[in-house]
């Protein structure tokens, strides 16, 4: 009995760091962090299948501060609605700290 309860410990954390590895990985590129973040944010066939594009008017017009946030901005072709407000999250910043990217909502155009 004591040798399964081990077993079944190692598959708990063995899948913990599964997980934990394939989070981190999909943070390493820019796009990566922008579908993890729609993901976990409630929005996962958006995050599998949307195309993303630079935000040509928000990196034109806030050009020194992403520059000073070591940032870059993009918009989704296929937009999320929220459901709060029914307002559509077009719009995000992608982050780089380190070797990482994270992703956060940016606003409206």
């Amino acid at each position: 009995m004591k040798k399964l309860l081990k077993i079944k410990k190692w598959k708990l954390i063995f899948a913990i760091i599964i997980i934990i590895g394939a989070f981190n990985a999909s943070c390493l590129t820019p796009k990566g962090a922008l579908r993890t973040y729609l993901f976990i944010s409630g929005h996962p066939i958006i995050a599998c299948i949307t195309p993303i594009n630079d935000d040509v008017l928000h990196n034109k017009i806030d050009s020194k501060y992403l520059q000073t946030e070591n940032a870059h901005c993009y918009e989704l072709v296929i937009v999320p609605r929220e459901k709060a407000t029914g307002g559509y999250l077009q719009n995000y910043i992608v982050r780089k700290k380190g070797i990482f990217y994270f992703a956060k909502y940016y606003g409206e155009a």
